[in-house]
C-alpha cells in the first residue's frame, strides 16, 4: 500500500511539474502574457455582467444597455459617455461590456463542442485506421472543401436565426480542423512502447484511446482550440453582421457593426469601437495561442 501511495504521489508531482514548466516558458513570452491578461479582463467583465443581470433581474440591461434616447443619437465620445452613443442613442460603452459574453463565451463554447466531437472522431480514425480512417476522414474532407464561413451561413439559413443554431453552425464548421489535428497526433502516439505495454496487459481499445492516446495528444489540441476560439468569434461576428446571427437589440459586437454601417459618415465611433473590440480580442487569442504553441513544443525543452 505504501508503495502504491508513493507511486501516485510521484505521478501527481510529475504532472504538476510538467504544467509548471509550460507556465515557466509561457511567462518568457511577454506578448502572450499581455494577451492572457487582456482575456482575463474580458472574462471578468463577462461574468460581472451576468451577475449584474441576475442580481438586478435585468433592470440595468433594460434601463441602460438597450434603452433608446433618440434626442442624443450619434453623440460622440465625452466624459459622460466615453465611447459615445449609437444611432439609437444607446450607451456604446455599456453595450460593449454586455457584448463580451456573447462573443467570448459563445466562441469558446462552440470550440469546446468542436474539440470534443472532432477529437473523438480524429482519435478513432487514427487509432483504427483502414476503413474507419477512410470513412471519417473523407467526410471531414467534404466539410473542409466548403469554406467554414459559407458552411456556417448555410446551416444558420437552413435552421433559422437563433443563439442555439449559431452555436451549432460554428461548431460543425470547425469539427474537421480538430479531427485532423488529433488524427495526426494519434498516428504518432499509438505506436509508442507504453501503448504496446498497455495492450499487452489487457487494456481495451476504449481505455487505451481515452486514458493514454488522447491525453498525450492534448498539446496540439490546446493550441488549435485557442486559435479556433479567435476564428469562432470572427465567424459569430460575421454571421451577426450579415443578419444571420444574434439579432438586435442584443449587444453583440458584429450586430453592432451591422447596424452602424449606414451611419459611419455621421459618427465614426459607432463602427470603430466595436471593430476594435473584435480586433483586440482576436489578436489576444492569437498571441496566446502562439505562446502556448512555443511553451508546449517539446523541442524547446532544455
Amino acid at each position: 500500500m505504501a508503495l502504491k501511495k508513493t507511486s501516485a504521489k510521484s505521478g501527481g508531482q510529475k504532472q504538476r511539474s510538467l504544467w509548471a514548466e509550460v507556465w515557466r516558458r509561457l511567462k518568457k513570452n511577454k506578448l502572450a502574457l499581455v494577451g492572457l491578461g487582456f482575456l482575463s479582463i474580458l472574462v471578468v467583465i463577462a461574468v460581472g455582467t451576468i451577475v449584474i443581470d441576475f442580481v438586478t433581474s435585468q433592470s440595468v440591461y433594460n434601463n441602460y444597455v438597450i434603452k433608446q434616447n433618440l434626442r442624443m443619437r450619434l453623440q460622440g465620445p465625452s466624459w459622460q459617455y466615453p465611447f459615445g452613443l449609437d444611432e439609437f442613442g444607446r450607451n456604446i460603452l455599456l453595450r460593449m461590456l454586455w457584448g463580451v459574453r456573447y462573443s467570448l463565451f459563445m466562441g469558446t463554447f462552440a470550440i469546446v463542442i468542436s474539440t470534443l466531437i472532432g477529437g473523438v472522431l480524429g482519435a478513432l480514425a487514427g487509432y483504427y485506421g483502414k476503413f474507419a480512417d477512410n470513412a471519417i476522414m473523407r467526410f471531414m474532407d467534404i466539410l473542409l472543401a466548403i469554406p467554414s464561413m459559407l458552411l456556417a451561413t448555410a446551416i444558420v439559413a437552413a435552421l433559422g436565426t437563433s443563439l442555439t443554431n449559431v452555436l451549432i453552425a460554428i461548431a460543425i464548421s470547425y469539427i474537421p480542423t480538430f479531427a485532423r489535428t488529433v488524427r495526426a497526433s494519434v498516428l504518432t502516439v499509438k505506436d509508442q512502447e507504453y501503448i504496446e505495454a498497455a495492450r499487452a496487459l489487457g487494456a481495451g481499445d476504449s481505455r487505451i484511446i481515452f486514458k493514454y492516446i488522447i491525453p498525450n495528444s492534448m498539446a496540439p489540441l490546446i493550441v488549435q482550440a485557442t486559435l479556433g476560439v479567435a476564428g469562432a468569434i470572427l465567424s459569430i461576428a460575421g454571421l451577426s453582421f450579415l443578419g444571420l446571427g444574434i439579432q438586435p437589440p442584443t449587444p453583440e459586437w458584429g450586430s453592432m457593426l451591422s447596424g452602424a454601417r449606414s451611419y459611419i459618415r455621421d459618427g465614426w465611433h459607432i463602427t470603430v469601437i466595436p471593430g476594435l473590440g473584435i480586433m483586440l480580442t482576436i489578436l489576444a487569442l492569437n498571441v496566446v495561442g502562439d505562446g502556448l504553441r512555443d511553451a508546449l513544443d517539446p523541442r524547446l525543452k532544455t
